[in-house]
């Protein structure tokens, strides 16, 4: 018999949400947890590990972000002269429907709208919230995961350890800065789940690089930087892996700050 194995995509309606920081916590010397709140949380949609949302930021001076407009075709341009939305893509890291709260990390990159914001958030604070705008239903059934992540793609992967059935044959690979970026994760004993430092020379690419695919059917989950990942993204190519069960995906671009950036498995 046949596994049936195809990923879908599940779409969401999308709703501008104003939220107020509750909690700030350090996680690493570079990584900062946030949690949310508030009622505009009821009827929040989270149903896959990677599922990311819009952070809309306060101008600098501003106590709120420029909240988005909504036409048929998703998010529209501001009229001429009015203030422009400023934003991100991030990762939800949890959710917690009965508490309406909702936690974001965010890497403290030292440039950008998203770190410089994080490295100063408190309690009271307020930011908007726009999706998921859509899920990628991964189906449990795979012989193996291959994931990968940087800083930035952490919490994502993170949430895919905890999603991940616990028979699952798991390998992941995570590149941070160096040893005082690692963080707890939910392992299990018999995972293959490595750091990698920075201030080492070990970088996904080399990591990734060296692997030999395990045998049957197999799901790859890799994020990060974009340009980082183009010989990552070739490399898994040319072991015969399926496109549709392959996600490699550029979460940033190094050099670009200004812009949002979320490059896909087409992107080369």
């Amino acid at each position: 018999m046949t596994t049936v194995r195809d990923v879908e995509l599940v779409w969401h309606d999308l709703t501008p949400r104003l939220l107020e920081v509750v909690r700030v916590r350090r996680l690493t010397p570079g990584m900062v947890r946030v949690t949310f709140g508030g009622e505009q949380l009821d009827g929040f949609r989270y149903a896959a590990p990677d599922d990311h949302v819009k952070v809309f930021f306060p101008a600098p001076g501003a106590d709120r972000p420029v909240m988005p407009t909504l036409g048929e075709d998703g998010l529209e341009p501001p009229p001429p002269g009015a203030p422009r939305p400023i934003y991100r893509d991030y990762t939800v890291r949890y959710v917690r429907p009965e508490q309406r709260e909702l936690d974001i990390d965010f890497a403290l990159h030292g440039h950008g709208p998203g770190g410089s914001w994080a490295a100063q958030a408190a309690p009271g604070q307020r930011l908007g919230i726009l999706g998921p705008r859509g899920s990628n239903l991964v189906p449990l059934t795979f012989d193996w995961y291959l994931l990968g992540a940087d800083e930035t793609a952490l919490p994502a992967l993170a949430a895919w350890l905890e999603h991940l059935p616990a028979a699952a044959r798991v390998i992941a690979r995570i590149e941070v800065a160096g040893a005082a970026e690692e963080q707890p994760l939910a392992v299990r004993a018999d995972a293959d789940v490595r750091w990698l430092h920075r201030d080492r020379g070990e970088s996904l690419e080399l990591a990734i690089g060296g692997l030999t695919l395990p045998p049957g059917d197999g799901y790859v989950w890799i994020a990060g930087e974009a340009s980082g990942l183009k010989p990552v993204r070739r490399y898994i190519r040319s072991q015969g892996q399926p496109r549709e069960w392959t996600e490699v995906d550029g979460y940033w671009k190094r050099g670009v700050v200004n812009l949002d950036h979320h490059e896909g498995e087409d992107s080369d």
